[in-house]
């Protein structure tokens, strides 16, 4: 009788705005849907929690996100008194990740903020660490050059998946959503 492999029970703890960013400045935007896919089939990522500011007037761009399989977690935001939108959630992620520590085998970091190092030093530690995902591996904290591992790459980018992961939009968009809706229409 053949013995089953366990399925991997892996999550992705996802810093958005790190991510769009950074893949933004590459010249391309993130197709969530594919990403949410690319995940569970490169990491076994079972679920993917992806933290985002909190913005009343991008409901559709969040119910597009839940549909995609993402596990939303807000962050309030602030109105800076310069028109910026402010909604940092790097202690949102560093918290629910301890609150799922014991849900999950291994967690996937996707991010290259440095303040996510003693996440990831800690994850490691504790051998319930994958990889770190970043968006631009030219451009992301220099900090996670410390962490080595016997010849395991503990660093995967997002820069030659363009062709993969990038979102196609029929027309331009007229930039008034953060992440580019792949569910809207653009007239």
């Amino acid at each position: 009788m053949k013995k089953r492999l366990k399925k991997p029970n892996n999550y992705a703890f996802i810093d958005s705005q790190n991510v769009n960013l950074g893949i933004r400045a590459l010249g391309w935007k993130v197709d969530w849907r594919k990403f949410r896919i690319y995940l569970r089939d490169k990491y076994g990522v079972s679920k993917a929690f992806f933290f985002i500011g909190y913005i009343k007037d991008y409901a559709s761009l969040y119910a597009f996100l839940k549909q995609a399989g993402f596990h939303c977690i807000f962050k309030p935001t602030l109105e800076l008194t310069n028109g910026e939108t402010k909604g940092n959630v790097d202690a949102e992620l560093v918290l629910h990740t301890m609150i799922q520590w014991d849900n999950f085998d291994k967690a996937i970091v996707v991010s290259g903020d440095g303040d996510f190092y003693c996440l990831v030093e800690h994850l490691i530690k504790e051998k319930k660490f994958y990889k770190l995902l970043v968006p631009d591996e030219r451009k992301y904290s220099s900090l996670f050059n410390r962490l080595t591992a016997s010849s395991e790459t503990l660093i995967d980018s997002l820069n030659s998946l363009q062709a993969k992961l990038s979102y196609k939009m029929k027309r331009a968009t007229s930039g008034t959503e953060p992440f580019g809706n792949p569910n809207r229409r653009e007239t």
